[in-house]
């Protein structure tokens, strides 16, 4: 359903340029069943995930405030960008795969939007309201204290549900502590904490109860990509008009062939965003495979097999399927495999500390009374490894000798320190005017990071 026109069986079939709701009938069968589980599971997961933690971080956070990411329980920096754009490009590739072979299925078994409103929104307001014909008519009736009293608990409902996903959401981006400390503090210590939970409560409670199925037609652009993914090999739900056509009520005693649909528009009035399968594919179809358990409920009725609507290849449905070709979905799968080879090597390959080492600004090197010469450094270090760790600096030339300003024994838990020093030569062991210099980073005997620059001295110093 969008905002233009629309042709909604549940409201008729009238076309209108104003929105028309939706009263999707309540869904009920195998399928039905098994989206629940999958569906229930992902909320467990949802709901669970800021609260577990792996080694003391978060299973999963995305704090784009502080930025600073958690996943698995490991500690991600803007220094670590490159690894999480590759986390993304292989959960991309992931969707595409699943386009390509299995049509639309994510939006309708595992999208979060389509989660909440089926599986949570829809159902509190079967339990208030009725199914869809009650609802309709609740709607179109007059304003008496009942229908006022049931609005009042659904909204009211509503509200409180969003207010709990706000809560959710926001402890996925400044953690769970974070979260509970917003909660428990005075409501003065945390305003900003407050606004951006009312914002994310009106905006989950707007989208839930009044927009609906307007994110999956005219929001979201995945509803959009898959036109271009889709081809006659991808399997998606489909009416098989072969079998179903012509379409009536069953007649013993017809003179003509009847096809198998009874035209109940059952596959209709359960469908969330009021299309009509039969028509063939549509960009509105979310593959929450509702109509296949209407129509499958129908046929048992009336002893004629299963599956009139059902999964099916495109071509095979429309006749333009020849010969099955695999080559794009194994092109994927490879590129999806290597991805991921690469994405688990930059993971556990990933140094526990980040440094940045830069020359001290407007200094090149000191002539020392001693006959040395050195030069000053500035070293930053970030502790990714989830708990507190004891370092040391070793020059890899023995030349050289460091020494700190302002020594630091150890890194705090995800903390970070500045620290200067220098690195000092003796006059006659200098060759050249500016040599090459590895630095390492140990920590007890393992060597965690290694960090380049220069040295400047002038030759020719003995």
């Amino acid at each position: 359903m969008s905002t233009a026109v629309v042709n909604n069986a549940n409201n008729g079939g009238s076309k209108s340029k104003k929105r028309q709701w939706i009263y999707a009938k309540k869904p009920q069968g195998e399928l039905y069943k098994k989206r629940q589980w999958v569906g229930y599971s992902l909320l467990l997961f949802l709901f669970a995930a800021p609260f577990i933690k792996i080694n003391g971080e978060p299973f999963l956070m995305f704090n784009i405030i502080d930025r600073k990411f958690s996943i698995l329980g490991n500690l991600f920096y803007p220094q670590d960008l490159y690894i999480f754009v590759f986390g993304m490009l292989i959960v991309m590739v992931c969707v595409v795969l699943f386009t390509v072979v299995f049509g639309r299925v994510w939006c309708g078994w595992t999208c979060p939007q389509t989660i909440f409103l089926e599986l949570i929104f829809r159902r509190i307001e079967y339990w208030i309201e009725g199914d869809w014909q009650q609802q309709k008519k609740l709607d179109a009736g007059p304003n008496t204290d009942q229908k006022q009293l049931k609005k009042f608990l659904k909204h009211a409902i509503f509200l409180i549900i969003s207010f709990f996903i706000s809560n959710i959401f926001l402890s996925y981006i400044i953690g769970v502590d974070a979260l509970i400390k917003i909660i428990t503090d005075p409501l003065d210590q945390h305003i900003g904490g407050l606004i951006s939970i009312i914002l994310f409560t009106l905006v989950f409670y707007g989208v839930f109860a009044y927009v609906r199925e307007i994110v999956c037609i005219a929001i979201c652009p995945y509803g959009r990509l898959q036109g271009v993914l889709l081809d006659d090999q991808s399997i998606t739900v489909a009416y098989d008009h072969r079998r179903g056509e012509p379409r009536g009520k069953q007649q013993k005693d017809a003179m003509t062939t009847q096809g198998d649909c009874v035209d109940c528009k059952l596959c209709v009035h359960v469908c969330p965003t009021g299309i009509d399968i039969r028509k063939g594919l549509q960009l509105e179809c979310v593959s929450c495979t509702a109509c296949i358990d209407a129509c499958d409920a129908v046929m048992d009725k009336i002893g004629k097999p299963k599956k009139l609507i059902g999964f099916y290849p495109m071509g095979e449905i429309e006749g333009t399927l020849k010969k099955k070709n695999n080559t794009r979905t194994i092109a994927y799968s490879v590129v999806l495999v290597a991805l991921m080879a690469v994405f688990c090597f930059l993971l556990f390959n990933r140094s526990q500390v980040d440094g940045r080492l830069l020359r001290a600004k407007g200094s090149t090197y000191q002539l020392r009374d001693d006959k040395t010469i050195s030069n000053l450094y500035s070293l930053e270090l970030i502790n990714k490894s989830g708990k507190e760790m004891p370092f040391k600096l070793v020059c890899d030339d023995p030349r050289l000798k460091i020494q700190v300003v302002n020594p630091i024994q150890k890194l705090n838990k995800d903390g970070h320190a500045t620290l200067s020093f220098f690195l000092i030569i003796a006059n006659k062991d200098v060759e050249t005017y500016k040599s090459n210099v590895k630095l390492a980073i140990y920590s007890g005997d393992k060597k965690v990071e290694t960090l380049k620059t220069t040295f400047i001295a002038p030759p020719g110093m003995n």
